[in-house]
């Protein structure tokens, strides 16, 4: 998906504060739009570098002022930093991109800031990978972009922040304060915990044992990677929310844990209610699985999956492509690990289901090896 170079028509400089993967990608984006972008962080190296990438031009004391800035801060500094650049620059529209947004504005308010100039912003995108060298220009190609106005907002600070998001490549979305760290409590931040208690059971296990993961394994865990530091101050600033829905967690926790205790001496045991109790648990998962939107944010698409046996040699992914492409079928989505102990690959491609049974036919005549 891309954005047309219009979004950036009309947008004046932009001030980035905080050049770590956010504020980075953001200024590669919107440059990439025509944009004016400047640089400003604590760290002269971090700013120099994202420089360097072709984010912007760093900042200085001879800079025209900026039509909008925005704060790409750590969590904990956000509405300090926010305060300043609201003073330092009278005429601009400030806006901060931390994932915590009521913390932020009622640090403000407390403070007495007028924040008429001041709407809060949170782009729905990031990596597992930190800093500037992450950056990339189309991180927020087609991603959410939460829209945070409040009472005292002002209307065109509220349309700056919207095209500021737009020229980024984002799908802009308006949510109030609450909402939006009630959504994103169970949406994001309590998946970074249960992704990150997941992976700690995988400390002590053997090598052996660690050995047998697979893909599902891999999917719980990947966020899991993500910087505690970082993760830290986000819990911290929406605890509240992010309690809530764990404390919903553990309840239904509970409920799994009492039902495997009655079968845990004897798989045949009567235990009335377990097999229930699992098996509801297993479908409410189908049920929430099933409402995430799908490619593009359309309505979930129920694909299948192709498995290919791919050699680990250059160019066999590309020319696995090549050959899916030759066959007139799209790659809707793909997955990908390795055999344990083999130099093979084992790739999943998901594809339309109408388009599974001519793919194997074409890709078997192509000569690879699928499995079931």
């Amino acid at each position: 998906m891309s954005v047309p170079r219009e979004a950036g028509r009309g947008l004046g400089p932009v001030l980035v504060v905080g050049t770590g993967l956010i504020g980075t990608s953001l200024g590669l984006a919107l440059r990439a739009e025509g944009v004016t972008v400047t640089l400003s962080d604590p760290s002269p190296t971090a700013c120099a570098l994202a420089r360097d990438l072709g984010a912007g031009a760093l900042e200085t004391a001879d800079d025209p002022e900026p039509a909008v800035v925005v704060v790409a801060a750590p969590p904990d500094v956000v509405g300090a930093v926010v305060a300043a650049r609201l003073a330092a620059h009278p005429h601009a529209v400030v806006t901060d991109v931390a994932s915590v947004k009521s913390a932020v504005l009622g640090d403000l308010l407390a403070a007495g800031v007028d924040v008429t100039r001041y709407v809060g912003s949170h782009p729905m995108a990031g990596r597992e990978r930190s800093g500037a060298i992450a950056g990339r220009a189309d991180l927020f190609q087609g991603r959410p972009w939460v829209v945070v106005p409040h009472e005292h907002s002002d209307p065109a600070a509220v349309e700056a922040v919207t095209v500021l998001a737009t020229a980024a490549g984002g799908a802009p979305v308006r949510m109030p304060a609450h909402e939006h760290d009630e959504a994103v409590a169970a949406v994001s931040h309590v998946p970074q915990v249960a992704a990150s208690l997941v992976a700690a059971r995988l400390r002590d296990l053997s090598t052996d044992a660690v050995g047998l993961a697979g893909q599902g394994v891999r999917d719980v865990t990947r966020i899991a990677a993500s910087d505690p530091a970082l993760w830290t101050q986000i819990l911290v600033g929406n605890a509240a929310a992010v309690s809530t829905v764990l404390g919903e967690l553990h309840t239904a926790i509970g409920e799994v844990l009492d039902a495997l205790d009655g079968l845990r001496e004897d798989a045949d045991a009567e235990a009335p209610g377990a097999r229930a109790t699992l098996a509801a648990m297993l479908a409410d998962g189908n049920a929430g699985h099933a409402r995430i939107p799908g490619k593009h944010g359309s309505s979930p698409t129920m694909y299948t999956t192709v498995t290919v046996l791919i050699p680990d040699e250059p160019g066999m992914l590309a020319r696995l492509f090549a050959d899916v492409g030759d066959e007139g079928v799209n790659i809707e989505d793909i997955r990908m690990e390795h055999a344990v102990g083999r130099l093979v690959g084992v790739v999943d491609l998901l594809v339309r289901p109408d388009a599974a049974d001519p793919l194997c036919a074409g890709l078997l005549a192509r000569g690879w090896n699928l499995t079931e």
